[in-house]
């Protein structure tokens, strides 16, 4: 089984708390290039508000909104099948990865070493970048085991625990997170047609 969690739902404060899901890319919003990405993932859960609502997906919601990504990943986890196999993965991926057919496709084809818990995406400067991964179900609900709260939590501290397999992907781990990103992004796609 190989689930996925899409987290769409932080407060986007560098994009002035515009809905980041929701920002046209290509067309379309950007969380649908993620969405695509994942299409034979079952199941996929969506983390945020109902504008995240796609047919075929399940939308979710962290306790309290918008206590941060930490949350988000406990509520998607929380989602997912309780029967799961031992190992049962799903990918973790934030709504904002124009490139995520790419960085699934890179990332999608390296198995999960038996002494490592993921394989998670690392970009061009070497930053292990959390929600563009895939991880061992049972390692996500360990790590979460140990604490009683996540409001505020970073995924540093949230993923210590976990042993991580580093998998350089380059620019397919291009995160939209600012308005210069986003004009960039538009910019090179518009230059490149």
């Amino acid at each position: 089984m190989t689930a996925a969690v899409i987290l769409g739902g932080g407060r986007a404060r560098r994009l002035d708390g515009a809905d980041k899901a929701a920002v046209e890319v290509a067309g379309g919003p950007l969380v649908d290039r993620v969405y695509a990405a994942v299409r034979p993932c079952d199941p996929v859960i969506a983390v945020g508000p109902a504008t995240l609502a796609r047919a075929g997906l399940r939308v979710v919601r962290e306790e309290p909104p918008w206590s941060g990504p930490a949350a988000a990943v406990a509520a998607g986890v929380a989602a997912l099948p309780a029967d799961a196999a031992a190992d049962a993965e799903t990918w973790l991926l934030a709504c904002d990865l124009p490139r995520a057919g790419e960085l699934v496709a890179l990332v999608g084809v390296i198995p999960i070493p038996r002494d490592a818990d993921a394989v998670v995406a690392t970009d061009g400067d070497g930053r292990m970048q959390w929600l563009a991964g895939r991880y061992r179900i049972a390692a996500l609900r360990r790590a979460l085991s140990t604490r009683g709260s996540f409001d505020g939590v970073s995924m540093r501290d949230l993923l210590a625990p976990l042993r991580l397999t580093p998998v350089p992907v380059g620019d397919a781990a291009l995160d939209l997170d600012t308005w210069d990103a986003i004009a960039d992004y538009r910019r090179n796609e518009k230059e490149g047609s």
